[in-house]
């Protein structure tokens, strides 16, 4: 895939966006540590971020697939590079200004994902080719994860928050300028132009597909029980239970390299029953709370979690590649909003109640209903007949 121009650009927008998405939550930890900005304030920054990113989505779908997706990428990018140094700006002194410029940056974000994810289908448009391309969209995911920690961290040694906020703005600026015009780009339509109506347009588009909305509800499920819970009990187990962070890290950077591992599987990889397969790598996830609720050895909650990224990436690449091939291209930008606003927008929301869960139940209850949940809504999902081959027989 990277022989091709086309993608290596697009695979770089996307990487740069994915640093700054990513590198942006440590350099405002940094800043709580250097007591630019207290915990408080990063709590209202993030959530900003957090609701800037889901009011875009849905908007950005809708306008993806009435311009150029090209166009989308490039105003998202530039919107979130501007937004960047007034973060920089705000912190410490307004917290508001700095709340705003963070949602800024998020609906940025936000209107990246969906355009981005059309615009591939339009760069790589051999559909043999697809799958390869996004194996490596989501393994530049993967790295930029496992790397803009540290890298962060190196940077803050030599330079302060303030600059490398202003860094996160060129990655953006980056990701904006860099990736190429795609293929047959939609037209904006001339008789209709209510947003409502064309947002409606995708969810009926969506419905059209049993094996989305299976694949979807699986997917949100995961993500709003297994996802919220392990991130908020992994802390506490490996504090309580181990008597050290280690295993918090540890777990985590499995979780990334078990990914990485298995965008690579994933990208030469095609079973018969794709469709199957991606949902039984998505209930691998149901591993990490059980490990949690078991009293078993540090090394088995790593490699649950190992397990759990592994299975999350073939999931995620045959998911994508699916869409790209079904859904009609004029909506597709659309139909990956509705992907991205379930999956994301419930998360929060999952995290925000599993707290108050434990406190009430317990961890151990709360732990087997998550595991419980990863485990049977994927193989609820298998069950819809088309999600086979995540495609509707012919």
């Amino acid at each position: 895939m990277f022989r091709s121009a086309a993608f290596l650009r697009l695979w770089a927008g996307s990487t740069a966006s994915g640093t700054a998405t990513w590198a942006l939550p440590f350099i405002l930890g940094l800043a709580v540590l250097e007591r630019s900005i207290s915990a408080v304030e990063l709590g209202v920054v993030l959530a900003a971020r957090t609701a800037g990113f889901l009011a875009a989505v849905p908007v950005a779908g809708v306008l993806a697939d009435r311009y150029p997706r090209r166009r989308v990428v490039l105003w998202a990018g530039l919107v979130a590079g501007c937004a960047s140094p007034v973060i920089a700006l705000g912190a410490g002194r307004s917290v508001v200004l700095t709340a705003v410029a963070a949602a800024v940056v998020g609906a940025g974000q936000g209107a990246c994902r969906p355009a981005f994810q059309a615009l591939t289908a339009e760069v790589v448009t051999a559909e043999h080719q697809r799958q390869q391309a996004n194996a490596a969209m989501t393994l530049s995911v993967r790295v930029t994860t496992l790397v803009a920690p540290g890298l962060t961290a190196l940077l803050a040694v030599v330079v302060d928050t303030p600059a490398l906020l202003i860094a996160t703005g060129v990655l953006w600026l980056v990701a904006a300028l860099l990736p190429p015009a795609g293929g047959a780009a939609p037209v904006a339509p001339v008789g209709r132009t209510r947003f409502t109506a064309d947002f409606l347009d995708g969810v009926r588009e969506a419905r059209r597909h049993p094996w989305f909305l299976a694949g979807l509800g699986a997917l949100t499920a995961v993500i709003a029980t297994g996802y919220s819970a392990t991130g908020v009990v992994l802390p506490l187990v490996s504090r309580d239970r181990y008597g050290t962070e280690a295993v918090l890290a540890a777990a985590l950077t499995a979780y990334t390299v078990g990914a990485l591992v298995g965008a690579v599987l994933v990208s030469r990889w095609r079973p018969r029953a794709q469709g199957w397969a991606a949902l039984a790598g998505l209930g691998c996830y149901g591993f990490a709370p059980l490990a949690l609720l078991l009293p078993v050895p540090a090394v088995v909650v790593v490699a649950a979690y190992a397990v759990a990224g592994l299975g999350i990436e073939l999931f995620n690449v045959p998911w994508f590649t699916a869409a790209q091939r079904e859904v009609e291209p004029r909506l597709l930008a659309r139909v990956s909003s509705l992907d991205f606003l379930l999956s994301y927008g419930l998360a929060p929301v999952g995290l925000a109640l599993i707290a108050p869960a434990i406190g009430h139940f317990g961890a151990g209850p709360v732990l087997v209903g998550c595991a419980v949940a990863c485990f049977v809504a994927p193989a609820a999902a298998a069950l819809v007949p088309s999600s086979r081959g995540f495609r509707v027989e012919r």
